[in-house]
């Protein structure tokens, strides 16, 4: 879950806000993850999915797959096991993927933004 925490730190770092990580693999099949987060606006959607990118791809993860990045409403970023769906507010109320997905579990994401000298250990 390593490339989770650093997706959910990078989107924290660019303001984003109401982050929803769900464990999909037994539902999906293609991925392990699912990270949900919203921008306020078309400009803070872009920035928040681009240092996500940014950040994994630093670390060696391969962007599979990204669309919407242009529009600023909904940016989808593949990262094989980690999918991020970055959405302006009005567009993640209107598809709520939360909704949509809810017999998956949920991944704790308040101790991925943790600060790191706290070793961010967390019991399971």
């Amino acid at each position: 879950m390593s490339d989770l925490r650093i997706a959910v730190r990078a989107a924290d770092e660019k303001g984003a806000t109401s982050p929803v990580a769900l464990h999909v693999t037994e539902q999906f099949g293609l991925a392990d993850a699912f990270l949900i987060v919203t921008g306020s606006v078309e400009r803070n959607v872009q920035a928040i999915s681009d240092a996500i990118e940014d950040e994994l791809n630093a670390e060696g993860v391969r962007t599979v797959r990204r669309e919407g990045r242009e529009s600023g409403r909904w940016v989808l970023l593949d990262f094989g096991d980690l999918i991020v769906h970055v959405f302006h507010q009005e567009e993640r109320d209107f598809y709520q993927l939360e909704r949509l997905w809810q017999d998956c579990p949920l991944i704790e994401v308040e101790s991925m933004l943790a600060p790191a000298g706290d070793g961010g250990a967390r019991s399971e």
